[in-house]
């Protein structure tokens, strides 16, 4: 229960904070000031006065606090007035055209952010799961979840703003259960995500917080060991760090020097990580040098070990001796002034941008346990942008506006049970992906799909955020034609699919494969020979494609595919010697010129794809006529070295209106969402057809090959530089 003295003391802070506003929007430019004033404005007319957030907070403190916070970390203007709204869209039905026409679209898309995750973070509860390992499993997929459904990362940042200002006001809140419940979740989601994002400010609060309500007794009592208050050990810190600076500007080195006093969590984590008592240990003060080459690492060791007495049996050189991770730097810890003990870390610039934002990332190994590589560069990425923004210049802050930005997680859904459970699914997946993440019985039952309380059908991706609840019926199996009809994404279910597929009557699962073959066999005339199909598609016997089709292993493109290429209608055959005798003339029906020869037959090659514009160069073949190549086709230069007589000077005669020719060209780019959607847009623009695209991701990186119908190749040029301006190209070539 909130008490009289409770309330006051809120809104004393809530006034105090007011005031604070007040001078924020008169420091602002005048558009700014006119977007704050009438973001405040907003939160007047609309938010009711005795309106409390879930833990009980008043809605007005908790904003404002918070906005304050958000401000304090140089999150923009539009961050603070989101962070003021964010509650509108429980008070007003139009809320969006009402932000944004006072407000801006910006202030709009993240006040919606927010209120997405504000809700999902209310409904998703990581403490009603059984096990230990569960509950782990749940909260690393809500803190994936949460990075992975905005596109703008302030929005976590805002989040985790209005966490802390929560925590703080816990203290005055008597519900010892409802206190323990939130410190829990803050240390199990929100503690960690602030530290993967280098967010310290707020890190240290979450923990210490989440801490003192989850275990007040170990908290009073290493609060009452560290002597000082917070406040006292920053100044002691602060005169340190001052005292070492002193002494190594007379050495003439580049360097940086950062202190920070240990907080209550850290210690006690170091206490049971050590299996020490508090007075055993030595580094609840701690300081970092950075400076540029080794040597320089050791001079300054030096220089600390003459300033104070180092403490036997604490110094450990990562630097000779690089941690498992590859982690360096050299550790040693002091008797400082007042006989107090302070923890000093030295390393290179390079080493310490390698310990944040590389494998040794401080992120990692302080939540434990090995994580995947992919994540863990997107998270890197991240703390980079963050470090970036803190150390910019005033005329970049367009640039920042938009770098916020992400789709850095959008390779990845997260969905929910209708209990609130959180399921990582690959982004496309739908219903059936869900259905086999759950259980693979109940995949195999699945008939039908709620999302958010609507049916929908089984092929409907899945997005983030929503509630998915199957349809089962009571025995039966999956459809092999979720598979041909490309309704499964994840490599679970398909594997799950193709698994009982398997196990069920192989005679059965034969003729359903003959059924498919016919189907698609329809399709397509001249009909293939069935024979020359089957080792086209790799089998020794008819009977393995039926069965290949049954399980789901062929699909129905491969079918169609294998069978294109037996039925395109061979050329005419012409001999060598018929080729010789033939007279001059001036063109061939097919727009290439042989000097020498009449009436020939002439194919361009598929090893570099010719195309007017390019310099070309014909060579005689026993059964398609002329082969047309480009000069510098490394095929061609092999073939002319082996039988050189067979080489005939070839031009370019005038073209048809309608003809066309293929060429291949390859990008290579960071891999990003909405890449191939971008690329085929700047295609689009430049009138170009498609006809086959390849593409794969390793390693952040997308290799793509698209096959273009061109006239000629004056134009690629052009072309290629418009490829090139797509963001995340960073190379593109003609093959």
């Amino acid at each position: 229960m909130v008490t009289t003295a409770d309330i006051a003391h809120t809104d004393a802070l809530s006034s105090d904070n007011r005031v604070w506003l007040d001078r924020y929007i008169a420091a602002q430019a005048d558009e700014v000031k006119t977007m704050l004033t009438h973001a405040w404005a907003l939160v007047q007319a609309h938010y009711p006065n005795d309106a409390c957030t879930p833990s009980g907070e008043p809605v007005l403190a908790n904003v404002l606090a918070a906005a304050k916070t958000v401000a304090e970390m140089d999150l923009l203007n539009d961050a603070v007035a989101a962070t003021l709204l964010l509650d509108m869209p429980n008070y007003v039905s139009d809320w969006r055209l009402e932000v944004e026409a006072k407000c801006g679209k910006s202030v709009a898309q993240l006040v919606a952010g927010l209120d997405q995750i504000q809700k999902l973070t209310q409904f998703v509860r990581v403490d009603q799961l059984n096990t230990q390992e569960e509950r782990q499993q749940q909260a690393e997929a809500m803190r994936q979840m949460l990075l992975a459904m905005v596109t703008d990362i302030r929005v976590v940042l805002i989040k985790l703003a209005l966490r802390t200002q929560t925590m703080v006001y816990l203290a005055h809140v008597a519900d010892e259960e409802l206190k323990r419940r939130i410190a829990k979740e803050t240390m199990d989601v929100f503690a960690p995500l602030a530290n993967r994002l280098g967010v310290w400010q707020l890190k240290w609060q979450l923990e210490d917080l989440g801490f003192r309500y989850q275990h007040p007794e170990e908290y009073k009592r290493i609060a009452k060991l560290l002597d000082e208050k917070r406040v006292e050990r920053l100044e002691y810190i602060d005169h340190f760090v001052d005292t070492i600076k002193e002494q190594l500007d007379k050495l003439n080195l580049h360097f940086e020097v950062a202190g920070r006093p240990k907080h209550i969590y850290s210690i006690y984590r170091k206490m049971v990580k050590k299996k020490l008592d508090f007075d055993g240990l030595y580094d609840i003060r701690a300081v970092r040098i950075l400076v540029d080459t080794v040597p320089e690492c050791y001079a300054t060791l030096g220089v600390v070990h003459s300033l104070w007495q180092p403490i036997p049996g604490e110094f450990d050189d990562y630097i000779a001796h690089p941690k498992a991770n590859d982690y360096q730097s050299l550790h040693t810890v002091v008797v400082g002034p007042e006989d107090k003990g302070v923890e000093v870390q030295i390393r290179t610039f390079d080493m310490h941008r390698y310990a944040e934002f590389g494998v040794a990332a401080h992120w990692r190994y302080k939540e434990g346990g090995k994580g995947d590589s992919a994540y863990e560069q997107k998270i890197a990425w991240l703390r980079q942008l963050l470090d970036w923004r803190e150390n910019m210049a005033e005329s970049d802050r367009e640039d920042l506006a938009s770098a916020f930005q992400t789709e850095l997680f959008n390779d990845t859904i997260y969905v929910l049970t209708p209990h609130g459970k959180v399921f990582a699914l690959p982004a496309g997946a739908t219903p059936i992906d869900f259905a086999y993440a759950l259980h693979s019985d109940l995949g195999n039952r699945c008939r039908g799909a709620k999302v958010d309380g609507q049916i929908v059908p089984l092929s409907t991706p899945l997005e983030n955020g929503q509630r998915v609840e199957i349809i089962a019926a009571k025995e039966g199996g999956p459809s092999v034609n979720w598979l041909h009809d490309g309704w499964v994404r994840s490599s679970k279910a398909i594997g799950k699919i193709r698994s009982y597929i398997r196990q069920q009557n192989t005679d059965s699962v034969r003729e359903e494969g003959r059924h498919l073959l016919e189907k698609q066999l329809a399709k397509i005339q001249p009909k293939p020979n069935l024979h020359k199909l089957t080792e086209e598609l790799g089998f020794d016997k008819i009977d393995d494609v039926y069965a290949a089709l049954g399980q789901g292993e062929l699909s129905a493109r491969a079918i169609q595919k294998a069978a294109g290429a037996l039925i395109e209608p061979p050329p005419p055959q012409i001999s060598e010697a018929s080729l010789v005798k033939q007279s001059k003339i001036k063109a061939s029906l097919s727009g290439i010129l042989v000097d020498g020869e009449s009436g020939l037959l002439t194919t361009l090659a598929k090893c570099c794809k010719p195309a007017p514009g390019d310099d070309i160069v014909g060579f005689v073949t026993r059964e398609r006529g002329v082969s047309i190549h480009r000069k510098n086709c490394p095929s061609f230069q092999h073939l002319a070295q082996l039988t050189p007589e067979k080489v005939l000077p070839v031009s370019w005669a005038s073209q048809q209106d309608n003809q066309v020719f293929a060429i291949d060209i390859e990008i290579r780019a960071q891999d990003r969402g909405g890449l191939l959607r971008d690329v085929s847009d700047a295609l689009a623009r430049n009138k170009l057809n498609v006809t086959a695209v390849q593409t794969q991701s390793k390693d952040l990186e997308a290799l793509m090959r698209f096959t273009l119908e061109v006239r000629q190749v004056n134009d690629l040029p052009r072309v290629l530089a418009s490829l090139g301006e797509v963001k995340g190209v960073l190379t593109v070539t003609r093959l």
